[in-house]
């Protein structure tokens, strides 16, 4: 009965979202015009989401013509509004379009080639004379997803489950944020809903309880170097400088995720520059502890700047065990929804401790990885986003201990957090 109710809604949310491009398209020929066309659009995009989702097999996303033909129905009253207020022409829409469109891609290839596509499009238009805004933005879209989907075969995700128990997926913390701001009382918040004793800036705590549990066929934590050990077993006693190193092709786009995305939702707000660490930056650890229980069950690591008390990031972290391996699982909350980095362990050389997203053995549980955690029953729908690469080596030098934290999309790397920590007095 749920999944039918589930049905129903994904066919009337794609009805809606047909009738407004119907008349987006349309609407410059007239009310009557634009009334069809809701209607046709309405039909037409109800129609193709009740047969794409009636043919979905379990574990697939939809339908690759659906999700298509869906961008282009959000695209037409974006780009008709736009056109509405701003009166720019084919190829100003066009080629916001396309950005847009690949910006969303992620993929730098397809973030570079939705702009040049979109421009070609509002080219082409451009030079049959005057063209709808509507039709300029969706046709813009559609052939930059067309195009994109020729060129990069490679999925950037993949459906994982749908509505699962969170049990079912131990490399995902199943844990959301409830409001649409998560900020640095997260924890707190998050106490208050499950219950147990939450304690703020919990002293000598750490983000994983011991390196022990991380033993594996490819990690002896015995050769960890003491103090390497001492960070992540008791992290509190840590002061942490950081000097980010962002990549100049990135820039552009995090500085619009920052503003729009980051800063609103109280989450990744990763500095900019050196200058902005200058500000100073606040660690501390919060942690649940179960009613009845001696152990910690939840440690959520968080970081803010110092003068303002915005957060930087909030990191839920756990271990579980996999097939003789132990992993960490860092758990980034969102509204309704969570993102998670499952890393596998390696020790380095010098006795330091390498946690990767790419997996050394061919185990198929490191990676990151998107959640939906519905709030009435916690079960889980998760996706696999693919191409998106993390690497955090901690490890001694010259009597300091250090940390480089790197990422990077489809092999170019286009961050790194450089980290000293300094054990308090």
């Amino acid at each position: 009965m749920a999944r039918d109710q589930q049905l129903t809604a994904q066919v009337a949310s794609a009805g809606v979202m047909g009738a407004l491009a119907g008349a987006a398209l349309r609407g410059h020929r007239g009310v009557r015009a634009a009334l069809g066309g809701a209607a046709v659009g309405a039909l037409g995009l109800a129609a193709a989401e009740a047969v794409t989702r009636k043919r979905q097999r379990p574990g697939e996303i939809p339908a690759l013509p659906q999700r298509i033909a869906a961008s282009g129905a959000l695209a037409a009253p974006v780009a008709w509004a736009a056109g509405r207020l701003t009166g720019a022409g084919p190829v100003a829409v066009g080629t916001v379009a396309g950005a847009t469109a690949g910006a969303l891609g992620l993929r730098p290839q397809k973030v570079a080639l939705g702009p040049l596509v979109g421009a070609a499009v509002g080219g082409a238009f451009a030079r049959r004379g005057e063209a709808p805004a509507a039709v300029v933005g969706a046709t813009a879209v559609v052939s930059f997803r067309v195009l994109s989907a020729l060129l990069f075969r490679d999925a950037q995700v993949s459906l994982v489950a749908e509505e699962v128990p969170a049990e079912e997926l131990p490399f995902v913390v199943p844990l959301a944020a409830r409001t649409k701001y998560v900020g640095t009382d997260y924890v707190r918040e998050l106490a208050e809903s499950l219950g147990g004793t939450y304690t703020r800036a919990a002293p000598d705590v750490g983000i994983v309880a011991s390196l022990d549990e991380l033993a594996g066929p490819g990690f002896d934590p015995a050769l960890v170097d003491p103090r390497v050990r001492e960070f992540y077993e008791h992290t509190s006693r840590f002061t942490l400088d950081i000097v980010p190193e962002w990549r100049l092709w990135v820039r552009p786009g995090y500085l619009l995720y920052r503003t729009f995305v980051a800063r609103p939702l109280g989450q990744a707000n990763v500095p900019m520059n050196q200058r902005e660490t200058q500000r100073g930056m606040h660690s501390r650890i919060d942690t649940i502890v179960p009613d009845g229980g001696k152990d910690v069950s939840v440690r959520g690591w968080i970081r803010s700047y110092a003068d303002t008390g915005d957060p930087i990031y909030v990191g839920v972290y756990t271990t579980y065990r996999h097939e003789g391996q132990g992993f960490v699982s860092v758990g980034f909350p969102l509204p309704q929804a969570g993102f998670t980095a499952t890393l596998q362990p390696r020790g380095r050389a010098d006795g330091g401790l390498a946690l990767s997203s790419t997996a050394r053995d061919g185990s198929d549980q490191p990676g990151h990885y998107l959640s939906y955690v519905d709030d009435e029953t916690g079960a889980l729908t998760t996706v696999a986003v693919h191409g998106f690469g993390e690497e955090l080596d901690v490890y001694t030098q010259d009597g300091e201990l250090c940390a480089d934290h790197a990422f990077s999309l489809f092999g170019l790397p286009f961050l790194v957090l450089r980290y000293r920590m300094t054990r308090k007095a």
